[in-house]
């Protein structure tokens, strides 16, 4: 456990000790006002409109109608930041040649691929964190629901997971930044998009595919619910991604 707690020590240290891990963080929030501040408004103009019929007229629902749709453009912003938290985890490593000297350390693969997927996580968390500010706010101004805020974000810091996870399989394959970056990118792209031609597919094949897809398992946190289902899927994908990850560097050792 020392040593998982090093490396992620090490690895947030590069984060936020250069400006990649604030370059990321700045990133993914001004991205994200810029969805969520055309939502803002239009949720202002839809209220108004709605008190406008008068006291029988129900009122907006500011979870559903404002925080679920942002968290969901959350998402979508998810598929260009990530990609650049993960692309140099191992890719770098191995361009520099200091992967070697890490194989050759008194510590396990496992212990290095969880020390880099808990530092990526931190990072994660930390950029999740700064899109609080203006949901927060919100509270100032009305009361939306907190327990259907904790489980979206619940939801997303899991889907995430599964990102991270995957980009270090993907950067663990590569010595080229740029071209871990650009696969991660695909296949993020590819798992969100993989049920588009579902219903051309026999009733079998259709729910399989829509159960591969990431993004679907995600819309029920939304709507604060946790089922079981998703809670597996999403930590399965996890646990899946980084025992690939492990043997792709099981044959990284094996190779040096």
């Amino acid at each position: 456990m020392n040593n998982i707690l090093a490396i992620a020590k090490k690895e947030l240290n590069y984060y936020f000790g250069s400006p990649i891990g604030w370059v990321v963080i700045g990133l993914f929030t001004t991205l994200f006002g810029l969805f969520f501040l055309p939502g803002l408004s239009f949720f202002l103009q839809q209220s108004l409109s709605v008190m406008s019929m008068g006291a029988g007229a129900p009122p907006m629902n500011v979870n559903q109608h404002l925080i679920g749709p942002s968290i969901g453009n959350m998402a979508v912003t998810l598929l260009l930041v990530l990609p650049i938290v993960t692309m140099r985890t191992f890719s770098e490593e191995k361009r520099s040649g200091t992967i070697e000297l890490l194989l050759t350390s008194p510590v396990t693969d496992v212990e290095i691929i969880f020390g880099k997927f808990i530092a990526a996580m931190g990072l994660y968390a930390a950029m999740l964190a700064a899109t609080l500010i203006p949901i927060v706010a919100l509270y100032a101004f009305g009361t939306p629901e907190w327990k259907p805020l904790l489980t979206t974000y619940l939801g997303i810091f899991l889907f995430g997971g599964c990102f991270i996870s995957l980009g270090l399989f993907i950067s663990s394959r590569t010595k080229n930044q740029i071209i871990a970056a650009m696969w991660t990118f695909a296949t993020f792209l590819m798992l969100w998009i993989i049920n588009w031609g579902a219903s051309f597919m026999g009733p079998m094949s259709q729910a399989m595919v829509n159960y591969l897809a990431l993004v679907d398992h995600l819309e029920d946190f939304t709507r604060g619910i946790i089922d079981t289902e998703h809670l597996i899927y999403y930590l399965s994908f996890i646990a899946f991604s980084l025992f690939l990850t492990v043997r792709s560097m099981d044959s990284e050792r094996w190779r040096g």
